[in-house]
């Protein structure tokens, strides 16, 4: 009789492991609590695997080997407790996929600048001709991937909901971009919590292994050395160092192993202080899988950047427009907004996940002329910025929003669509978000 695996969520993640379990042999299972749409029916119907929707009926788990859990379900959803309370193994699409597959995995989490690091260290080794995979948060799914393709290398983009069900995971490099607080009310509103679920990345790694991480970050730093990680610390930063990878005059510095490398940043077709750290990340990357610099400088200078991430979409009567629909956190707001050299038109706003503006303050004193909020409850944003902005708008969808930036916007300033707030509110999610930003901006 065959083993089998149970598969909670029939989204990406849900889909890609349901595809690997098929191909390993096991009877598969898929429930998901929403409506399933038809072209996974299809699909699972295809592969012969049974499923069910509207509901998680218990009976149907009952002699699971593995229970995979989409990354979209809490710890605290009723039939997660129930499943621990029997005694079930609970998985990450991650770590099942991670099982199946001998292939060297870079893994990169941070709660910001991890898609935009993910590209481009997945350009850097595709570049220099590495038989190479991107999946995680980012595209096709990564369970899906080992089951259809044969990649020697995974460059994945990893969240902290990816990271809280596995247990033998670990990247040959992990890499961490930052931390800052950030889906708060998934944590209890413990950022201890969350911080601890983004360490994991480093849990299982051994000695041979490698744990780049922004020391410009004091939290993370500190926290990382509190935990003793078994694996080699590579530390990264603007702020000059003795070791790993600092920057100056233009120069990314490569210090590993008292070898220096050097690559020059000038004509690096992306700004912003966040940015050079994403690019000293994933050149370091390259750096440890012997990439040379040239390569790696080629590629950079090529690099389009992430959708959604402070992506210029058109300039209408010398007003610029900016979709940041990415930025769903107050950190990543802050690094849009540091970024910006003129007066600011600010979209913001969606649903809190537990958010601190504080230190948006300075920022918006300084640079912001006029706040629309973009989002059915606006009151905490109300009481944190209402009294900083002598222009404050509420507004209930994208078209109107960007109707209201077009009037109050002069020659020579920019709107910025930088949430720091989820999209689920008025969006699918932050893509769609950023789609029809990009859309009312062109019918303007």
């Amino acid at each position: 009789m065959k083993e089998k695996v149970v598969i909670l969520g029939a989204g990406e993640s849900g889909k890609g492991a349901a595809i690997l379990a098929k191909k390993q042999g096991y009877e598969v299972f898929v429930s998901d609590y929403s409506p399933i749409p038809n072209a996974i029916k299809k699909l699972l119907e295809e592969l012969e695997i049974n499923w069910e929707e509207g509901q998680h009926s218990g009976t149907a788990m009952t002699g699971a080997k593995w229970v995979v859990k989409s990354p979209g379900i809490p710890e605290k959803a009723a039939i997660i407790q129930s499943l621990r309370a029997e005694g079930h193994i609970i998985l990450s699409e991650i770590e099942f996929a991670s099982r199946f597959t001998d292939a060297v995995i870079i893994g990169i989490t941070g709660s910001n600048g991890k898609t935009t690091t993910t590209l481009m260290t997945y350009e850097i080794l595709k570049n220099a001709g590495f038989n190479v995979g991107l999946a995680g948060n980012i595209g096709q799914s990564f369970a899906q991937q080992v089951a259809e393709d044969n990649y020697d290398y995974y460059v994945l983009e990893i969240s902290s909901f990816q990271l809280d069900d596995i247990q033998k995971f670990a990247p040959h490099v992990a890499v961490i971009t930052n931390i800052t607080p950030d889906h708060l009310d998934r944590y209890n509103y413990d950022f201890n919590a969350y911080l601890k679920a983004k360490l994991n990345i480093t849990k299982n790694q051994k000695s041979k292994d490698w744990i780049l991480f922004n020391e410009d970050d004091p939290i993370l730093t500190n926290f990382l050395l509190d935990q003793k990680p078994k694996a080699k610390l590579l530390p990264f930063g603007l702020l000059p160092k003795a070791e790993g990878t600092s920057f100056q005059n233009d120069k990314i510095f490569i210090n590993k192993n008292e070898q220096m490398n050097t690559i020059d940043t000038l004509g690096f077709p992306f700004s912003g202080k966040h940015n050079m750290l994403n690019a000293m990340a994933a050149a370091t990357i390259g750096n440890l899988l012997n990439i040379s610099d040239a390569s790696i400088r080629d590629c950079l200078s090529h690099f389009k950047g992430a959708p959604h991430r402070m992506e210029n979409v058109l300039t209408i009567q010398k007003v610029k427009y900016i979709n940041d629909s990415k930025a769903t956190n107050v950190n990543a707001t802050f690094f849009a907004l540091d970024s910006i050299e003129t007066p600011i038109v600010w979209i913001v706003g969606g649903v809190d996940k537990g958010n601190d503006y504080e230190s948006l303050l300075p920022l918006v004193n300084r640079k912001v002329k006029a706040i629309i909020c973009l989002g059915v409850d606006n009151e905490k944003l109300k009481a944190s910025f209402g009294n900083v902005c002598e222009i404050w708008v509420e507004t209930q969808s994208m078209q109107e929003a960007v109707k209201v930036a077009h009037k109050v916007a002069s020659e020579k300033e920019t709107v910025l669509l930088s949430p720091a707030c989820a999209s689920f509110d008025l969006f699918n999610n932050y893509e769609d978000r950023g789609e029809q930003f990009k859309n009312a901006v062109r019918n303007l």
